[in-house]
């Protein structure tokens, strides 16, 4: 039985071959992008930025499903995590959520409802955990979902629910300071 998780919680993660789907309902263009991070809190090199524009990390750890541009029932886009084949650089998977274009659009998080990130075994697709975003944001349009991350060799999942503004290029500026 899968696990529902409020924002700041963590649970441990012990499977090493899992997938993080991330669902959504309306119209918007939403994109879940994957920043793998080293110990300094930053990206060891562009590779390890995974997004549309960029599907499977260097180390080929982390693959995106690919952008889908509206949302729906279930998992609308899905980054699969094989943590055995991850870089040894790699603390922690940041897992964000951004709105496409917001600033032409003028979309924010306050029009998007019953977004959600889930964790599942890939093997069985049993369902381990799940944070359901419960916020109202209604200027945001960036947002820190959850993160896996390692503490004390072993990988735990937190779910963070921040919203902020700038769309993906703020996840950009803060993860990959010294690439773009």
């Amino acid at each position: 039985m899968a696990i529902n998780l409020k924002k700041g919680q963590r649970i441990d993660v012990s499977l090493t071959n899992i997938a993080v789907g991330l669902g959504w309902k309306g119209d918007s263009d939403l994109d879940a992008s994957a920043f793998m991070l080293n110990a300094d809190g930053q990206i060891p090199a562009e590779e390890f930025f995974v997004f549309y524009n960029n599907l499977e990390s260097k180390d080929f750890a982390v693959r995106h499903s690919g952008d889908d541009k509206a949302g729906g029932t279930g998992d609308v886009e899905t980054i699969k995590v094989d943590i055995n084949k991850l870089d040894p650089r790699i603390e922690q998977i940041v897992f964000t959520v951004s709105i496409h274009d917001s600033v032409s659009t003028g979309e924010n998080f306050g029009q998007v409802r019953n977004s959600f990130i889930r964790i599942y075994n890939v093997d069985s697709n049993e369902e381990l955990l799940k944070y359901e975003l419960d916020e109202d944001f209604s200027v945001e349009t960036a947002l820190d979902f959850g993160r896996l991350y390692k503490r004390n060799n072993a990988w735990r999942f937190e779910a963070i629910g921040i919203a902020g503004t700038g769309g993906l290029e703020s996840f950009v500026t803060k993860y990959a300071k010294s690439f773009f």
